[in-house]
């Protein structure tokens, strides 16, 4: 036995208040929340509840949290294969699997008793059924069964616009369905280019997205495809009159210069522009949502 080395420290010591906020994904909770409150807004600019949407927006974000946490539980060893996640807390055993379950075990139940409540049962049942599709049959199966999981599992990251919408006003109604399907046609475009960015990853991890089953150019055609279905599904908030003439003038151009970046993508010699084009559409989103935000004030105002 070496007397000098240095006795490995029990998992709970080694875990730090960032380790926790690293499991939540902060950055995809954030987007996750940013479309949920824009639903909000939709439903409720003329009788603004700050209580209600606040509560709503916790438990959402409580919810897509014990999401993220899970999914770091189930793709530990692949985690560990791959060089962008290699640094996650429990691939380096700063948090057991059992202190993360119990985590995720406590946000997923703040979450519904928050829901429960506070807001409604409909968005309680539905913020459940996000958590299913994402943490148990998007993460447990579909991503490693079939190439098409990021399209399969893409419902439940799609529905925060109507979970906004059902916690203000306890029904479903066509406008945020419209902004759930444009999210579910955005998540392959927004993907499947950092899939062709980490293509060795994945199958060094033996973890069958497109690109590895199906090869890059043809990834890079889907890309394009679900690029333009999303700008054509982004148009029908204005031609079903939820959103007017400001709108339009930004839905069109920001559709334009994600669709550019999805064809440069394509005829592109190499992959080069396919981290770039990940970015893009994040950014497109985000001022996708904020669009439909200034189109509606503008509106009240």
């Amino acid at each position: 036995m070496n007397n000098n080395a240095t006795p490995e420290l029990p998992v709970s010591q080694l875990a730090s208040w960032r380790d926790y906020i690293a499991l939540c994904k902060p950055k995809v909770v954030l987007m996750i929340l940013i479309t949920a409150m824009v639903g909000m807004y939709l439903a409720s600019a003329q009788n603004f509840d700050l209580k209600l949407i606040v509560i709503a927006t916790i438990a959402i974000g409580f919810a897509a949290s014990a999401a993220a946490v899970i999914n770091h539980v189930v793709d530990v060893n692949i985690d560990a294969k791959m060089q962008r996640t290699q640094w996650r807390p429990l691939v380096k055993q700063r948090i057991s699997n059992k202190q993360a379950l119990f985590f995720a075990a406590s946000l997923v139940s703040s979450s519904m008793f928050l829901l429960l409540n506070y807001i409604n049962l409909l968005t309680a049942l539905l913020t459940l059924i996000g958590f299913i599709g994402y943490a148990l049959i998007y993460t447990c199966f579909l991503k490693h069964k079939t190439p098409q999981n990021i399209v399969y599992g893409g419902f439940a990251g799609a529905i925060p616009p109507l979970l906004g919408w059902t916690s203000i006003t306890n029904s479903i109604a066509l406008e945020p369905l419209l902004l759930t399907l444009i999210i579910f046609l955005w998540t392959p475009a927004h993907f499947w280019p950092l899939a062709i960015d980490r293509l060795e990853d994945y199958r060094r991890a033996n973890v069958p997205m497109l690109p590895v089953i199906k090869g890059v150019n043809h990834t890079k055609t889907c890309i394009v495809i679900y690029t333009l279905a999303t700008i054509i599904a982004s148009l029908l908030p204005y031609f079903f009159h939820y959103s007017g003439e400001l709108y339009l003038s930004l839905a069109v151009p920001l559709g334009l210069w994600f669709s550019y970046y999805a064809i440069q993508l394509k005829v592109a010699v190499d992959n080069q522009l396919a981290l770039k084009t990940f970015y893009v559409s994040i950014y497109y989103l985000i001022a996708l949502f904020i669009a439909l935000l200034l189109d509606r004030l503008v509106v009240y105002w």
